[in-house]
């Protein structure tokens, strides 16, 4: 089954060869998509085949206006969004500065809104069932997380509720805004960052008994934009395996 035959999708984040944003816009094109892949940068050998690569900040909304409509004019349109580009960094309160805060909150929060701004007229044309897709986490719900402070927790949270709200208003239009929160994934994010008592620590809280692979969040994603999840909008779907259950 081709479940996304035909469609044209961006994928932000997707510059890193284990995260999850490549393994998004690898499945897509297994799947039958074309796919533009934006990230800040590209290391050789990090895109597979079908896939194109455009060099962007997220958090300039002119750059992200420019790269969009490229993406589309590249594309012959666009009838996808996957918003995973984001930075995350464990900085406690005490050390936090301003600065730490609204960086985290204008690349994870603002980032999304402006490719999301970018591609709504886009979107809006598109007659494939257009779906915007954004990456919450799990930090958003339990305050935090093993790697993430609380302005990633934060910028996590704006991101779910601004997923809601995307949903709410862009629905009219036939666009769907749904999120997915991922929990402890082994992606370039946690490459180094736990020795193996620590790992096998980690693993033993989790139901399923592992870390997530970016191609667990993956599958996820590509339901989430595929027409199997044609009446499902404003929704968070969890891939944590059990970590954190509601």
């Amino acid at each position: 089954m081709t479940l996304l035959k035909g469609c044209r999708a961006i994928v932000t984040g997707g510059g890193h060869p284990a995260g999850i944003g490549q393994a998004t816009a690898r499945l897509f094109v297994d799947q039958g998509a074309e796919v533009v892949v934006f990230d800040r940068a590209f290391p050789i050998g990090t895109l597979g085949p079908g896939q194109t690569a455009r060099v962007l900040d997220v958090s300039d909304a002119a750059a992200c206006r420019l790269a969009v409509d490229e993406a589309a004019r590249t594309l012959g349109g666009i009838d996808i969004v996957v918003n995973n580009a984001g930075i995350v960094a464990p900085t406690r309160i005490p050390d936090m500065t301003a600065e730490d805060f609204a960086r985290m909150l204008e690349v994870n929060v603002v980032g999304t809104f402006n490719v999301t701004q970018a591609a709504l007229p886009h979107l809006k044309q598109s007659r494939s069932g257009p779906a915007i897709v954004n990456l919450g986490s799990i930090a958003a719900q339990r305050g935090g997380g093993l790697l993430g402070g609380s302005h990633y927790a934060a910028s996590k949270g704006g991101v779910i509720s601004f997923t809601k709200a995307t949903a709410r208003e862009c629905g009219p239009f036939g666009i769907r805004a749904n999120a997915v929160a991922p929990g402890i994934i082994d992606t370039g994010m946690t490459e180094g960052k736990y020795d193996d008592d620590r790992r096998r620590a980690i693993s033993e809280t989790i139901p399923l008994g592992r870390f997530g692979t970016a191609e667990d969040v993956a599958r996820v994603i590509l339901f989430l934009a595929s027409p199997l999840a044609g009446y499902l909008t404003g929704t968070v779907i969890d891939v944590n395996g059990g970590y954190h259950i509601h």
